[in-house]
């Protein structure tokens, strides 16, 4: 009897557990639905993806074992797999400033748009000795006069019905205070004249007749604007509704906002075609390059010669000497970077005024390419080096001494001792992470953004583009900086083609760290 007991406890359990995660996906596929209704196909995937793989992991006995590393990988999903997967598919659009909306929701928007298709009326709320108002109407042209019913203002919106009256009466009219903090309820009324015209706000002061200005055909897909009688078709090429002629011709006029449609390779064909995009794109390209090598080879050398010195047996003070030279590396970058944006300033910096007391010259650092080029790699480099500097001063410390000892004998001075012996021995365990470095220099935004935000800016170009912006920084002008639209499509194809760079070097620093571990 026990036995059976247990057994009954045990199927009730088990059926309790399959009705609950039946609830859960339930809900699950619920959500994703609502999503998806939203117009959000891509969030509606991962939302089903994440919330019914979630479900089943930490309710089925075989994935137990995932529970543990599930938080990890639904991490990487959202924050990396997604976000990369989203920029791919804008990389793939027209997707811009002007073209962010969805087919549907550009016709109802542009039918939500109304014209004056009749009388215009001067609006009175009045006040009743009650606490009760009523809306009056006078048209003084027409020499007539409408009046609602007395009610609360709390009921009035929707349709009010009005009745022609002789005069408006002598009630307290509300003042503008009134119709201002309860505007947006006024605006919902619809005002029905006796004439069946219907009126709505059209001001603090005045209703009018208002008609929507465009009639959409779904049959033919034209939509027709009623006050000018013009006619315009979706031109999905360009993803905007344009004006047509009369054999169906599309002719320059076209509305906004646009929508958004598929282009192809047109984003990736344009990076290489067009000269406004072409020209700027390889330049910035190959700065870039130069720009994180140059700082690696820096930043390396100059760690590497700091952290010798600082090993130096016969320094003195070497501790405050080791305090000052990563100071650089405690201080936060971006407060280097302006102040180092203060020093370099043409008319009162210190840098200039040194460099005029001394050569009597003040170089024009953020106007002329070349000096900001260089201002760039300065302010890099002295943020850079510490790093480097504290890694090779404990490798320095794996280098048996006796090498030197031998060199010593040998009649080696100090700089043989440091480029045949030290600097060898460095480079191969630092390799991986110079690697690293220029890939972090690939995408240094910060610098660029605070210290010239890319200028100076470069000419002939169709994007926003400077002499010092990276790859990054030209991405980030293109989608927030455009003058005529901000075009994220572009921006998106650059991106991809950046972590395409950036996925390269990352294996090549997989492979070779893995050659030198063999």
């Amino acid at each position: 009897m026990p036995v059976l007991t247990s057994s009954i406890h045990s199927a009730t359990l088990s059926w309790s557990k399959r009705a609950i995660v039946a609830l859960l996906y339930l809900f699950a596929f619920y959500l994703v639905f609502i999503i998806y209704l939203q117009g959000e196909i891509l969030f509606a995937l991962l939302a089903l993806i994440i919330i019914t793989s979630a479900i089943y992991v930490f309710s089925t006995q075989w994935a137990y074992r995932w529970r543990y590393v599930y938080p990890g990988v639904a991490a990487i999903g959202i924050f990396v797999v997604f976000p990369l997967l989203c920029t791919v598919v804008i990389a793939f659009t027209n997707y811009s400033g002007s073209n962010q909306l969805n087919f549907e929701r550009v016709v109802n928007q542009l039918q939500t748009q109304r014209y004056f298709s009749g009388e215009h009326y001067n609006f009175k709320l009045l006040e009743r000795e009650d606490g009760q108002y009523q809306i009056a109407l006078e048209n003084h042209q027409l020499q007539k006069f409408y009046l609602s019913a007395t009610m609360p203002l709390a009921e009035l919106r929707g349709n009010i019905e009005v009745s022609e009256v002789d005069g408006l009466p002598e009630f307290k009219v509300a003042p503008l205070k009134i119709i201002t903090q309860n505007r947006q309820q006024l605006q919902t009324i619809n005002l029905r004249l006796p004439s069946t015209e219907n009126l709505t706000m059209s001001s603090l002061r005045q209703f009018s007749q208002q008609s929507s200005r465009y009639h959409f055909d779904d049959n033919t897909q034209i939509l027709t604007n009623k006050e000018s009688g013009e006619r315009y078709k979706p031109n999905d090429a360009i993803g905007f509704f344009q004006q047509i002629d009369g054999k169906g011709h599309f002719i320059d006029k076209r509305l906004e906002p646009g929508y958004t449609v598929t282009v192809g390779w047109q984003n990736f064909i344009k990076i290489l075609t067009d000269e406004g995009v072409q020209g700027p794109f390889i330049k910035i390209f190959i700065w870039t390059v130069v720009f994180a090598l140059l700082t690696v080879i820096f930043v390396t050398f100059l760690g590497m010669i700091f952290a010798s010195l600082i090993q130096w047996e016969a320094l003195k003070g070497k501790a405050i000497y080791r305090l000052l030279l990563i100071l650089p590396y405690a201080v936060p970058s971006f407060i280097s970077i302006l102040i180092f944006k203060g020093l370099f300033n043409q008319s009162f910096g210190e840098i200039n005024l040194i460099l005029e007391n001394l050569f009597g010259i003040r170089p024009e650092w953020f106007n002329d390419p070349i000096l900001a080029k260089v201002m760039i790699l300065i302010v890099n480099t002295w943020l850079g080096y510490p790093y480097m500097m504290i890694l090779c001063m404990g490798l320095l410390k794996a280098i048996p001494h006796d090498l030197y000892e031998a060199s010593s004998i040998d009649g080696a001075n100090v700089w043989q001792n440091f480029t045949k012996i030290t600097m060898p021995l460095l480079l191969k365990p630092l390799m991986p992470l110079m690697i690293a470095n220029f890939a972090f220099n690939f995408n240094n935004f910060v610098l660029i953004q605070l210290l010239t935000e890319g200028r100076p800016a470069m000419v002939g170009t169709t994007t926003p583009a400077g002499h010092t912006d990276l790859l990054v920084s030209y991405t980030y002008r293109i989608a927030f900086e455009g003058s005529g639209t901000q075009d994220f499509g572009l921006a998106a194809a650059i991106a991809v083609i950046i972590f395409l760079l950036v996925s390269v070097l990352a294996v090549f620093q997989i492979r070779l760290t893995k050659m030198s571990q063999e």
